[in-house]
């Protein structure tokens, strides 16, 4: 199950990403929620899916 990890704090590689305005409303509000930046989310549901994909290869 994806839980927010604050562990990933110091992201210092910048990057420009783009989303649909959909998927960006979707991510904008549940970073609000948790009470976490936008970044910070988008690093964690990075980690989550490469963690499930190698989960799914074994």
């Amino acid at each position: 199950m994806f839980q927010v990890d604050k562990e990933l704090k110091g992201a210092n590689v910048p990057r420009t990403i783009r989303f649909t305005e959909s998927l960006f409303e979707e991510l904008a509000e549940v970073a609000q929620q948790e009470g976490i930046s936008f970044n910070l989310l988008v690093l964690q549901c990075c980690r989550y899916a490469l963690r499930e994909r190698e989960t799914n290869e074994e």
